[in-house]
């Protein structure tokens, strides 16, 4: 009997097997084999194969002959092995090709076991129950280690996020302003269209923007009135002792924590601080956070301000396009009023502060 899919009773319990060759009598002896213990997914051709794998609920194994027609089973497995979404199904070659060097080939392109033809069933089960196992064992593994990194991130976020909240507390700021900005600029490298690992690195470094005011003294940091010439350079120094504080560590997040702490205060005109640098000069990243910090502080209120509408701040950026701020972000803001209202419904500075629109 050849068919092209078999579904016991009680599949649910059961592993899914690929089974990939192109003479169906081969198919028919594994599928003897196996069927009591497996669901069964069977394919004729390489091509069929790596469409059956991609699609959901993926094998969770794949018995895989070497010698077909068109594709033949390594390049099956390069490309199962290439592919995001298929690379860590293990792969179990079925085969008549008994050479040594066949077998080296075929375990170096990632398969985990080959089998040589005429094939034992007894043989086939006891492989297949092993690799099934250790399939499995690696997958419970890496869902440890998937939900302990995802725990590591979050601490590593709220460390963060205390670390920006108590640099605002030497400020005028808050420290709910250094979550929102780091919401914005999240929202407005989202918009740009940066992958997600880059865009999250942003959210994570953003709040560390004003770190550097840590080596800036309280005199200036809260005095009241308008700040002489003298100490506005002071103040400037924030961006280069933020930069100083991430130099040394090669982490990739804390290395970008770096360059938004030297260049948000830079200016597409080439006007801003610390270094004057202009346009594209200036990393995207410490563009966008420019953005973000400048649009929460407009929305904020500030004992030397009071807080302004989200209309009349997106009307400030707007009018700074191409000065202050890159004319190619300015734009992305568009979209994104609605969530830059909830953001600040979410995390307002005050209990009683009113948020307003």
């Amino acid at each position: 009997m050849t068919f092209e899919q078999a579904t016991p009773s009680h599949a649910e319990d059961k592993a899914t097997i690929l089974i990939v060759d192109d003479t169906p009598a081969n198919i028919d002896v594994l599928v003897a084999s196996l069927a009591d213990e497996c669901v069964i997914k069977v394919a004729l051709s390489g091509v069929k194969a790596l469409s059956i794998a991609a699609l959901s609920p993926r094998p969770d194994l794949i018995l895989l002959d070497v010698m077909m027609p068109e594709m033949d089973g390594y390049d099956v497995c390069i490309r199962l092995k290439n592919n995001p979404v298929t690379a860590n199904i293990p792969i179990i070659f079925v085969t008549a090709k008994h050479d040594i060097k066949d077998e080296e080939r075929g375990l170096s392109l990632g398969a985990v076991d080959y089998i040589i033809k005429p094939i034992s069933p007894p043989i086939v089960r006891a492989r297949v129950r092993t690799h099934l196992a250790l399939y499995d064992q690696n997958r419970q593994l890496q869902k440890k280690v998937d939900e302990r990194t995802k725990a590591l991130q979050a601490s590593q976020l709220r460390i963060i996020h205390h670390l920006g909240r108590a640099v605002e507390f030497k400020d005028n700021e808050t420290g709910a302003h250094v979550i929102r900005m780091s919401h914005y600029a999240r929202m407005i490298a989202q918009e740009y269209g940066g992958n997600e690992e880059w865009v999250n690195q942003i959210f994570q470094a953003a709040p560390m923007h004003d770190v550097g005011k840590i080596g800036i003294s309280d005199a200036i940091l809260l005095k009241p009135g308008k700040l002489n010439p003298e100490e506005w350079e002071k103040m400037k120094l924030h961006t280069v002792y933020g930069g100083e504080i991430f130099a040394e560590d090669s982490d990739p997040m804390l290395q970008m924590a770096k360059t938004i702490a030297l260049t948000h205060h830079e200016k597409w005109d080439g006007s801003g601080y610390p270094n004057g640098l202009k346009g594209e000069e200036i990393p995207l990243e410490g563009r966008i956070v420019a953005i973000a910090d400048v649009l929460d502080a407009l929305m904020s209120k500030r004992p030397y301000k009071e807080a302004w509408r989200l209309e009349e701040s997106l009307a400030y950026i707007q009018n700074s396009s191409g000065t202050h701020f890159d004319p190619n972000l300015v734009p992305l803001l568009e979209n994104l009023n609605a969530q830059i209202l909830s953001i600040r419904q979410q995390y307002p500075d005050k209990e009683e502060d009113r948020i307003i629109k």
